[in-house]
């Protein structure tokens, strides 16, 4: 079992040069843990691309079923107290900004704060070194 952050989830719904990675991770285990904010961050990407012209109509209509069939797979962690004061430690000890905090509590949520052997899936840099800080094996 994995944990997603959203860097990694949007090359499954959309094709990217990191699609083929993640699809080879997705594959070995297709069962997802991520954040209640990951498909609003995943959404928020799909409508960059259409603003930028990346996108028809009709290809954001194709990956909102994408993203809706890969959102009724996950396991989803939700919004809690315990969530709210783990984000709050990780803003307070590593320079992350507030959506991937959230993210981090999530997957330290998750995993009950026992990173060994917790798997995190992310393409973005800053969370990567932060994750790994916090004990997490990040993927790819």
């Amino acid at each position: 079992m994995k944990y997603w952050d959203s860097s990694a989830l949007v090359p499954l719904i959309l094709n990217e040069p990191a699609t083929l990675s993640v699809e080879r991770i997705f594959r070995q285990d297709p069962f997802i843990v991520t954040s209640w904010t990951t498909s609003i961050e995943c959404f928020s990407a799909v409508m960059r691309r259409k603003r930028e012209g990346h996108l028809t109509e009709e290809g954001v209509q194709k990956v909102r079923e994408r993203l809706n069939d890969f959102s009724q797979a996950m396991d989803i962690v939700v919004p809690s107290s315990e969530l709210k004061q783990v984000t709050m430690r990780i803003l307070s000890t590593h320079p992350l900004r507030a959506a991937d905090s959230i993210q981090l509590a999530s997957a330290l949520t998750w995993c009950h704060n026992h990173t060994r052997g917790a798997n995190f899936v992310t393409f973005d840099s800053r969370l990567k070194e932060v994750a790994l800080a916090e004990g997490f094996n990040v993927l790819p």
